[in-house]
């Protein structure tokens, strides 16, 4: 009988010990592209209303999805918090998310802006319309992206280079409403009119549009927020030379895109993480977003912030973002035939 008790308890200490340490913790691992200012007092707050602790490890886009990889099923990650529909393709393709089914998610997400088999869930919409120098450009002149490849546009356009995803999205949303040809002979053109070669980001774009470098910029609308309430002086000047045009307003509307959570493949705390991607979609986090990151909440009913809306309505793009990862592979083909650098 002793001996029976003895074996009992052996194999009730060797099962516990295999059993992670963490496995009972109230946690969440979360990797995030996202600076630490534009996530962590969203993630504070709901550590507080729950008590489940999140740690939270910053970086670059494509570097946390390539941890992943390296890392695989031993990653400690829960979550990827990135941004851009065509990056997140990547990230399906990689091996390393897995779908996270959730009715809350679904209701709260339009099916535009998440991916249709639960990989990812948008939480904010990013706009990319034209950007013109007050001063120098009538928006009379202005209609569409497509407009952008005619001739009286030669050496006034500032863009960032072909490597930058939004950029590839931009491209790719363009294949899923006019197709390859079309597309192909629009890159020729519209790259023949860049003002500069491609360099720096966004902000580079908006501020060579004010100095006259340029008399439209194409970029995110979240950088032009960002510069109108920065604390440099010069920022906020540059942003005051410009005013955004909503393109492809008659048709297919201005190009969009997300920033998003998707579940990672290795997630050890799935119902906690679940629950977390479903606070980051309630009214008060994405109110939160539109006010802080000047992003526009991807929840329909929750009001944009004053500078958003100072903006104006505009028709978005309502394809769903899926098509932009699809169509990734050939829009980089095609932008480098174009010569765009």
């Amino acid at each position: 009988m002793a001996k029976q008790i003895i074996g009992w308890l052996l194999l009730v200490i060797i099962s516990l010990a295999c059993v992670p340490a963490f496995a009972e913790e109230d946690v969440v691992n979360v990797y995030s592209s996202r600076k630490e200012a534009l996530i962590k007092p969203l993630l504070d707050d709901f550590s507080q209303q729950t008590g489940i602790k999140v740690n939270l490890i910053t970086g670059k886009a494509d570097a946390l999805i390539k941890r992943l990889e390296s890392e695989g099923r031993n990653s400690p990650a829960d979550l990827l918090i990135t941004s851009d529909a065509g990056r997140l393709h990547r990230a399906v393709l990689a091996g390393v998310l897995q779908p996270a089914h959730s009715s809350v998610l679904d209701a709260a997400i339009p099916a535009s802006y998440r991916d249709p088999e639960g990989f990812w869930y948008g939480l904010t919409i990013r706009a990319r319309p034209i950007m013109y120098a007050k001063d120098r450009i009538d928006p009379a002149e202005l209609s569409t992206y497509e407009a952008l490849s005619d001739g009286s546009w030669k050496r006034r356009i500032c863009i960032r280079s072909s490597d930058n995803i939004y950029n590839q999205s931009l491209v790719a949303s363009m294949m899923a409403s006019q197709g390859r040809d079309k597309t192909m002979a629009w890159l020729d053109s519209f790259v023949a009119n860049f003002a500069v070669p491609p360099r720096g980001g966004d902000r580079d774009q908006i501020m060579a549009a004010a100095v006259g470098m340029c008399d439209i910029a194409i970029a995110n609308t979240y950088y032009l927020g960002v510069m109108m309430h920065d604390r440099d002086e010069r920022q906020r000047e540059a942003a005051s030379k410009v005013a955004i045009f909503w393109p492809n307003q008659d048709d297919r509307g201005v190009h969009v895109n997300v920033s998003a959570i998707a579940l990672t493949r290795s997630a050890s705390h799935k119902d906690a993480a679940v629950r977390l991607m479903e606070y980051m979609v309630s009214d008060a986090s994405q109110a939160w977003y539109a006010q802080s990151n000047h992003e526009y909440p991807v929840k329909e009913g929750v009001e944009a912030s004053a500078t958003l809306r100072a903006w104006g309505d505009f028709k978005a793009d309502n394809i769903n973002l899926s098509l932009l990862g699809k169509n990734n592979p050939d829009a980089i083909r095609m932008m480098d035939r174009a010569g765009w650098k």
